[in-house]
């Protein structure tokens, strides 16, 4: 079809004009939502086969405009059918295609439904199947970030709060910390996948259909978990929407978080990473430079995808039950979302295999400064002391070092001793760094043993993510088969 065709229109008998041909291009989604012609098309299948097996229609009406369709997307997918022209949207354009090669027949499509639970049905299709994938993506970082894990147990690190120096940790329980936002990410987007997972079709424009229609068919051919329970409620749900964006926008705040930290490593200040050529760019002006950018990206992206989030409640914030042309404005903004976050992750996971971790720098960072100050008052608890006491007798200890200029397990015996009686030798071995990491020995604590149990929790993790989600895709899959010609 080309631009030069006249548009056709899903609606328009008791109309005397055509739209203006500004206010059509105003109020056509159709460069935006062409994305969602497969999902279109097969919800088209999935429902004109119900109307055929329930005798709404006829079984040779229903098998040609079936037949129809896939021809259609089989045309759409090698170019032959070009995408484009004066449509309000996909699904008029779908329309008038079915029409230009079946003739009046393809009026029986819209049998029993409306353009308001087809467009939410094609809507909810798209999203989970963008939901599957991007879950796929985050697996697939989780479990490259575990393999960096396990292969930097031995690897110590100052542990920061409020950017300071805080305490040792392993690098590998570091680097989990990332491991378990990312699962908490997969487990909001499995949720959104879950809430999305409703038929609308059959609600109709808002009050339901007058046909016997067989809604548990279509939600088996689609893949749907359930049915609508309310058919206005389902006309203008687009929570679903919502909560795919807000799962996306956390996964992108969590992004961004790694990517401040690491945008800090790679500065010489920090030097706790090198960059390989192929995750970096160069400046300009300066040759000697070598910057993190594509972490910058995805730092600077954040703020789009939260935006967009901001965007899709402020539209819906003002609408009564029901549909109402607002909604048409959630699609491109739940497509940039997606991809936005989609691309992120990818350039994460790339990112990060150029990454080389310092392990002498960090080892360096760990051993300067008064990052176990703690352990003395800890040591001190355990001798009797209430911790609040102890905790400012190892205040008075860090004056010390402060003032001689040496580590904690450098300052001599006899300053502690002072300060204290309660202190005895083993307490310059309690304050090195890796005694004070292997004191942490708690589920999810920074010792060795405790940090290995957490790699095989991380695994086992990994792999329930990636079951579910591969199980998933092959469901999407399969309704994405409906359009095909077989």
């Amino acid at each position: 079809m080309s631009g030069k065709d006249a548009p056709h229109m899903m609606w328009g008998g008791r109309f005397h004009e055509a739209l203006d041909p500004d206010l059509l291009s105003f109020t056509s989604s159709f460069g935006t939502d062409r994305r969602l012609l497969r999902w279109d098309v097969v919800a088209s299948i999935a429902h004109v086969q119900m109307l055929g097996a329930t005798g709404i229609i006829t079984d040779p009406d229903a098998t040609a405009i079936a037949s129809g369709l896939r021809a259609l997307l089989a045309d759409a997918a090698s170019g032959e059918l070009k995408i484009e022209g004066p449509y309000e949207d996909i699904h008029s354009f779908v329309e008038a295609a079915l029409y230009q090669r079946l003739g009046p027949v393809a009026g029986r499509l819209h049998t029993a439904r409306s353009r308001n639970d087809q467009v939410a049905t094609a809507f909810r299709l798209f999203v989970k199947d963008q939901l599957v994938d991007l879950i796929a993506l985050t697996i697939d970082l989780m479990k490259a970030t575990v393999a960096r894990a396990e292969a930097t147990v031995d690897v110590l690190l100052p542990g920061f709060t409020h950017l300071q120096h805080a305490q040792p940790v392993r690098l590998a329980h570091h680097l989990l910390s990332y491991v378990w936002m990312l699962d908490r990410d997969a487990d909001r987007m499995v949720e959104s996948y879950r809430r999305a997972d409703v038929l609308p079709l059959g609600s109709g424009a808002l009050a339901g259909v007058s046909f016997p229609i067989d809604r548990q068919r279509v939600a088996d051919a689609l893949g749907f978990a359930r049915l609508s329970d309310n058919s206005v409620d389902a006309t203008g749900d687009r929570d679903f929407a919502v909560d795919a964006v807000a799962a996306a926008a956390q996964l992108m705040i969590h992004l961004s978080r790694w990517s401040e930290e690491l945008v800090l490593w790679a500065s010489d200040e920090f030097a706790f990473i090198a960059l390989a050529d192929r995750v970096a760019t160069g400046s300009s002006l300066m040759p000697q430079k070598k910057n993190p950018d594509p972490v910058e990206l995805i730092r600077g992206r954040t703020g789009r995808v939260c935006g967009a989030l901001s965007a899709l409640l402020t539209m819906l914030k003002g609408l009564p039950a029901g549909y109402s042309r607002d909604l048409q404005e959630d699609k491109e903004i739940v497509f940039e979302a997606l991809d936005l976050v989609s691309a992120s992750v990818r350039a994460m996971h790339t990112f990060l295999k150029g990454v080389t971790f310092s392990a002498a720098r960090m080892g360096e960072a760990a051993h300067r400064g008064l990052l176990t100050a703690t352990e003395i008052a800890d040591y001190l608890v355990r001798k009797g002391m209430p911790f609040r006491d102890a905790h400012e007798v190892a205040g008075r200890v860090v004056q010390e070092a402060l003032g001689r200029g040496c580590p904690l397990w450098e300052l001599p015996l006899d300053v502690y001793t002072k300060i204290t009686p309660l202190a005895g030798a083993d307490i310059l071995d309690a304050v090195r760094p890796l005694a004070a990491v292997e004191a942490k020995r708690v589920p999810g604590g920074t010792a060795k043993a405790a940090v290995q149990a957490q790699l095989a929790d991380a695994h086992r993790q990994v792999a329930g993510r990636r079951a579910w989600a591969e199980e998933a895709a092959r469901r999407m899959q399969r309704v994405a088969a409906l359009g095909d010609r077989g």
